[in-house]
């Protein structure tokens, strides 16, 4: 019997050692634009699986979402993280970054387009549950995925990690479908007290089931870990925060999928 349970365990361990998570690179079109996404899935999961879609800060899709893509897919998720800007439009000097997504915020019709379009991929995948979606997004990702649910897409929930709240149709709100999570810096500059004020007025005409977490000492950006420690500069990495948003996503994210 011991020798039995020796080779169970042994077979057990030898099969999760080789199951790891897969990724691929998928091209999709948005109209006549091309972009390019990332997808993450742990194929130890069979079947279909919950799908969450990842939305990128103001530089583009990079390794920083990828990572973020990984480690939602460990937690036996299908996961996309799509491209807002186009395949190979990926700006890393500040101007060049700040312009690209400054493009999309002034036309939020365009913004809708191009993150339904990574939604559509998700939703289509063989892995995917399509009736049970989330989408989550960084600094401008924030603000894309609070805006993909004021279009009134079918998804279960949104996260925000410091981004934008603000909206020029804050009406829409009345679209939206899931429940909405925002996850703030109460130190962000750029996301300032008034800019909240304006968000919290909005989901309470909109009748939306939302919350609000603001992380005391938290400036912008602070889940990525390329963003120094200096909250001078208005955009730095704070670990408290980072880590205490994670584990609120994961409440969340058990909340509306149960």
């Amino acid at each position: 019997m011991k020798i039995l349970l020796t080779i169970f365990f042994a077979a057990a361990f030898t099969a999760s050692a080789m199951a790891a998570v897969k990724t691929q690179i998928i091209e999709y079109q948005q109209g006549e634009t091309t972009l390019e996404g990332f997808l993450a899935y742990d194929d130890a999961v069979s079947g279909k699986r919950t799908g969450v879609l990842v939305v990128h800060q103001w530089k583009g899709l990079g390794d920083y979402e990828k990572k973020r893509a990984e480690m939602l897919a460990r937690m036996g998720y299908t996961v996309f993280a799509v491209d807002i800007y186009g395949k190979g439009i990926r700006p890393q000097a500040q101007p060049d970054a700040a312009a690209m997504a400054g493009k999309f915020r002034g036309d939020r019709p365009l913004l809708r387009a191009r993150v339904a379009a990574g939604l559509e991929v998700l939703k289509k995948h063989e892995r995917t549950d399509a009736k049970r979606i989330a989408a989550i997004g960084y600094c401008f990702g924030g603000t894309t995925v609070l805006e993909l649910a004021r279009s009134g897409a079918d998804v279960a929930g949104v996260v925000s990690f410091h981004g934008g709240l603000n909206t020029p149709t804050p009406d829409d709100a009345k679209k939206i479908e899931g429940k909405v999570l925002a996850l703030h810096g109460a130190d962000d500059p750029f996301v300032p007290a008034k800019e909240v004020a304006a968000f919290e007025d909005e989901m309470r005409a909109g009748g939306v089931d939302w919350q609000l977490v603001a992380y005391g000492g938290a400036v912008h950006s602070f889940t990525d870990w390329n963003a120094g420690a200096d909250n001078s500069k208005g955009a730095a990495y704070n670990q408290h925060a980072d880590e205490r948003s994670w584990e609120a996503m994961k409440t969340f994210f058990a909340e509306i999928f149960k």
